[in-house]
């Protein structure tokens, strides 16, 4: 009995294994055709607890697949010393991805690029002697191979391959290499066939990635980043037309302003895309989410990693952007067999305006796009006109009847807002925060011998990855310079300048145990140059001098041999007594190296050290300090956010749980920003910017894993530049009030969080409303009980339908192609949701 169920289940086993390949039309699953629709999820940028959540409301949003890269640096931070655990659990998070039933895109690299520190590359993978990274070096190549084969039978082991009936249906080696092929010459090439090479040796039976790579070898398949890609082809008629990426905002960077890319140009790029043959598209990113810990790249790359993605960096949905895509997903699904096998004719009207038809079986689908940004089309298609807006596609599942338009957003904006943490056992909305702090060391020598663990010595300024190995963004540079105890002696009675060179972002210097200036490089630069006024004694002076990273560069050819650290030259400079200058070269000094803060290497972080921290006396606005407090746990299951207005420029810790670098003293530039944004013309991340004169970032993610409920918490703050922090709060993030202007012939969906209901509905028009969210006004044109139809609908309701009709609504009056109804409504928790919160 037992063998014959054991059978059975081997049986099922086997049923259930996919034979995933692809022709020149689509991916195809057990030989037919799929539309695909994807989005990008890291697992490293949320936490496990918040992935069931997000792959449900990615499969709610209409997606197909899950896309993630693999991130090596994240799971061997140390030579053979691996981490799967936590929000690094790779099985567990495609497990997941399995459960809520749909596939995965395993974009392995092990290159990513992403925005993410060094690319996703270990530090340590630079100091290994000979090595070249991304081209034919027998070095690389075997640590590369190395990492890919054990995450590949680490997918094996788990039977996590669509061939053995597992959810992964592509894999991706490499990432982007077309990019920077050619600064690599024939190296590259071979470098590319190596890569297809030693993919195709897994035999996982499922196909192989390589997006932005022309040259691609059969059998990888090819596939295009970008904005819009609905020009792109693959590079072989046998190949599927494939976007692994299609960006929808862009990520931010300290001192940048807030980029923003509409929900109608998103759209409008993927109704192009599926207009002009395409078959698989990824949103990058569908959740962005948070570079905790010191993950982010760049330099400069923002903690907040949101992307204006459909789901926010806290997985709420980003409304309209969710919602309205979610509407393309259906109308296209709806179409797919004429999609993937349909005979294709397109007509060329002019000025940037096409007709694209599509028949099979006796169905047809119709596709009507307008790339002019400027003009409005009204063109004769089979015997109808129809009205295409500026920089839109129509879609016409039946050829008759448009069913969808890019450019008319039919689902709500969701405006969400901070609502200050009441804490568990205080009803005021605002409380204070009692702080301890303590001193960072910044003196490392006294009486002429170093403080501490020194990592090396060496008669010249090291790159700050070779020593680090990318253990900290911080590097203690340390020498002694004796000077003459004469009393003429122009090094004592003069003025001295120190000269510094840097290849650092931030630095700090000391002498004799003296802050002497701070500086960083503005806009992300890589190098500049500090000098400041210091005092020099007779005998030995020490000079400290701590080089501060932001993140290590992600992209670009030879990124990976971008030095950072103190690069020199370094002089002290004084006059002689004729006024000549006189230059004491130190670069090549003897420099001793210290890896890291005490406060790091000691973990001040940790909420069990509790001894050292002073409780009176909290000092501001100065450098190198450690604050910590306690706090409650917001009431209730919204996200959490902590505001660290107020601070300069550190890190942040909740439990021992860094949540990230912060710097809100680094402001945007004032100018630039837009109070509108116009979604007609092509997009650029500088198009449709907001927050000039702001902090680029002022809330930090606190996920809700990350805190104890039945006890306090604690954050702690290491502040490198000097501020304060009387300003930090925590709170959670809702929705505030929804907003809508739909056009008439479709249903509306209002809905608030699942705690809230619509409380208050402060507008609401059918006709010809004009205006925008917080700003409607009414027209002579509109029906008349609009208003109090709205609210007999949905006062009191987490969520409600309205059918936008005059059948539903009223009669407008109006002698117009098509009616819209703007709504304005407030969400709010009840008293009982309340009272269950507390509880």
């Amino acid at each position: 009995m037992a063998s014959y169920v054991g059978f059975l289940l081997l049986l099922f086993m086997v049923a259930k294994a996919m034979d995933v390949s692809y022709d020149g039309r689509a991916i195809t699953f057990d030989g037919k055709r799929k539309i695909l629709f994807s989005g990008s999820i890291h697992y490293p940028r949320s936490t496990a607890e918040m992935w069931p959540s997000l792959i449900k409301k990615a499969k709610e949003g209409g997606l197909d697949v899950i896309e993630t890269y693999v991130f090596w640096n994240a799971h061997e931070p140390q030579y053979r010393q691996y981490d799967f655990t936590g929000n690094l659990d790779l099985v567990r998070f495609i497990k997941t991805v399995q459960n809520e039933g749909l596939k995965a895109m395993l974009r392995i690299g092990p290159y990513v690029c992403a925005e993410w520190n060094y690319g996703g590359f270990p530090v340590w993978l630079h100091n290994i002697p000979g090595i070249e990274f991304r081209t034919n070096n027998p070095q690389f190549e075997n640590e590369m191979k190395n990492f890919t084969t054990l995450i590949v039978d680490m997918m094996n082991h788990e039977k996590l391959f669509a061939s053995q009936g597992g959810p992964i249906i592509l894999a991706q080696i490499e990432n982007e290499y077309g990019n920077i092929l050619s600064s690599y010459g024939d190296d590259g090439k071979q470098y590319v066939d190596w890569c297809a090479n030693l993919a195709q040796s897994y035999q996982i039976g499922i196909p192989w990635v390589m997006c932005q790579q022309d040259n691609a070898p059969d059998p990888m398949l090819n596939s295009c980043n970008g904005f819009y890609c609905d020009q792109f082809y693959p590079n072989s008629q046998n190949k599927p037309k494939m976007w692994t990426e299609n960006w929808t905002g862009w990520f931010k960077n300290w001192g940048g302003q807030i980029p923003h890319r509409t929900a109608e140009d998103v759209a409008f790029a993927v109704a192009r895309f599926f207009q002009f043959g395409g078959t698989y598209q990824n949103y990058y990113m569908y959740h962005g989410g948070t570079n905790f810990g010191r993950t982010s790249g760049g330099p400069y790359i923002t903690t907040s990693y949101d992307y204006d993605a459909p789901l926010d960096e806290y997985g709420n949905l980003n409304q309209p952007k969710w919602g309205h895509l979610k509407k393309l997903h259906e109308v296209l699904k709806s179409i797919e067999d004429v999609l993937v096998h349909g005979h294709r004719r397109d007509v060329d009207y002019g000025n940037m305006v096409t007709a694209t038809i599509y028949n099979y079986g006796g169905k047809s689908a119709c596709f009507l796009g307008n790339a002019n940004n400027s003009y409005d089309a009204t063109i004769n298609f089979q015997n109808n006109q129809y009205n295409v807006s500026a920089w839109s596609v129509s879609i016409l599942p039946d050829c008759q009847q448009e069913t969808y338009s890019t450019a008319k957003v039919n689902v709500q904006t969701s405006v969400l807002v901070k609502k200050e943490n009441e804490g568990a056992d205080n009803d005021d909305e605002s409380y204070n925060l009692n702080w301890h702090w303590r001193n960072e060391p910044f003196q490392q020598m006294k009486n002429g011998k170093l403080v501490g663990n020194v990592a090396l010595s060496a008669p010249q300024l090291l790159d700050q990855k070779v020593v680090t190995n990318g253990t900290s963004d911080y590097l203690w540079y340390i020498t002694s310079v004796n000077v003459d105890d004469n009393d003429d002696n122009i090094w004592t009675k003069k003025d001295v300048k120190l000269k510094i060179n840097t290849n650092g972002h931030v630095l700090h210097a000391f002498v004799n145990g003296k802050h002497a200036g701070s500086q960083y490089a503005q806009n992300g630069q890589y190098q500049f140059s500090f000098e400041t006024d210091v005092k020099l004694k007779g005998g030995d002076n020490e000079i400290s001098l701590l080089s501060a990273t932001v993140g290590l560069p992600n992209y670009g050819a030879f990124f990976d041999n971008v030095e950072v650290g103190i690069g020199g030259p370094i002089h002290l400079v004084t006059h002689d007594e004729s006024g000549d200058e006189v230059v004491k070269n130190i670069t090549q000094n003897v420099w001793n190296y210290k890896i890291g803060l005490h406060g790091e290497n000691v973990k001040h972080y940790d909420n069990k050290n509790t001894l050292g921290w002073f409780t009176t006396g909290l000092p501001t606005d100065r450098i190198f300090t450690w604050y910590k407090t306690k706090f409650n746990s917001p009431i209730g299951n919204d996200p959490v956010v902590v505001d660290l207005s107020g601070l300069g420029k550190g890190q942040a810790w909740v439990n021992g749980n860094n949540i990230g670098r912060y710097w809100p003293s680094y402001l945007a530039d004032e100018n630039g920003c837009s109070p509108t944004c116009v979604f007609r013309g092509a997009y650029t991340s500088q198009k449709c910017v907001t927050g000039c004169g702001k902090p680029t970032q002022q809330w930090y993610h606190v996920p809700r894993s990350f805190l104890n409920d039945d006890e306090e918490n604690e954050l702690v703050l290491f502040e490198e530049m000097g501020g304060h922090p009387f300003n930090v709060r925590f709170s959670t993030v809702t929705i505030g009030k929804i907003c809508a202007n739909a056009y008439e012939g479709n249903t509306l969906e209002l809905s608030c969080n699942q705690d809230q209901v619509i409380s208050e509905v402060k507008f609401a028009s059918f006709g010809q409303p004009q205006g925008q969210c917080g700003s409607f006004k009414k027209s002579q044109c509109e029906a008349p009980n609009t208003l109090q139809n709205l609210k007999d609908q949905c006062l009191g309701k987490s969520s409600c339908s309205v059918l936008i009709s005059e059948k539903s609504l009223g009669s407008t009056g109006c002698n117009v192609e098509q009616n819209r109804l703007a709504v304005e409504a407030v969400c709010a928790a009840t008293v009982s949701n309340y009272a269950k919160k507390k509880k």
